[in-house]
């Protein structure tokens, strides 16, 4: 799956950028939240993803990179999110913030940031259910735009490894620096959901951006030099 972030977009016309994500063939809209304090950011919020939700039929992960998303779920659900993840890093109690994404009926996601190991999401792998996905940041989160960090593929490799020895029905989802090059390398790691904002939108042909990110992989593909 391709979901096309809409953080560095034009942020005067999100109708429009609503729009091109749909005609580009990607399979959903990504809206980062955050609040300045969980990173030295501050972006969308409630009235935005409101506003957006009725405008667009496209599916909207909402990444919350924020204090206490525990105290959030439910609004942002009502807002409009289809999935919604949290950081394992932030202030809420990740089993319960778990479950109030489960009781509101969406996929729930955590993500890592890349100082975190991955092995802090291992014990909670099996609170998850069908559909939900650990999201491994290939970038510091807070702003887009940065270069992918390929330290982070082993992170990718571990957690793909639990997941298919544990035949666990989740996804792994990567978001930050995703362009041809290094989607290829988090697919061959595992991933099967890649996040791309600036590849895709700031591209002059954001349909054959995105179909290069759904390309088969090839047997040629390879992520040993890195």
């Amino acid at each position: 799956m391709v979901l096309a972030s809409i953080l560095n977009s034009d942020l005067l016309n999100l109708a429009k950028v609503a729009d091109t994500v749909a005609a580009s063939g990607a399979d959903a809209l990504h809206y980062d939240v955050m609040d300045g304090q969980f990173v030295d950011n501050i972006s969308f919020g409630l009235p935005v993803l409101s506003s957006l939700r009725p405008y667009t039929k496209q599916p909207i992960d909402v990444h919350l990179m924020i204090s206490e998303p525990l105290r959030f779920v439910e609004r942002f659900v009502k807002a409009g999110a289809d999935l919604l993840s949290f950081h394992i890093e932030s202030n809420s109690d990740p089993v319960k913030t778990l479950h109030c994404i489960h009781s509101c009926g969406i996929p729930a996601g955590i993500a890592v940031s890349p100082d975190t190991p991955v092995s802090s999401v291992m014990p909670l792998l099996s609170l998850l259910k069908k559909d939900d996905y650990i999201l491994i940041m290939t970038v510091y989160p807070g702003l887009g735009g940065q270069a992918f960090m390929p330290r982070m593929l082993p992170k990718i490799r571990e957690l793909s490894a639990v997941i298919q020895r544990d035949r666990l029905p989740l996804h792994i989802e990567v978001d930050g620096g995703i362009n041809a090059e290094t989607g290829i390398l988090c697919r061959k790691a595992g991933a099967d959901y890649l996040v791309a904002g600036s590849y895709v939108l700031g591209s002059a042909h954001p349909d054959a951006a995105v179909a290069s990110l759904q390309l088969p992989l090839s047997g040629n593909d390879s992520d040993a030099a890195v």
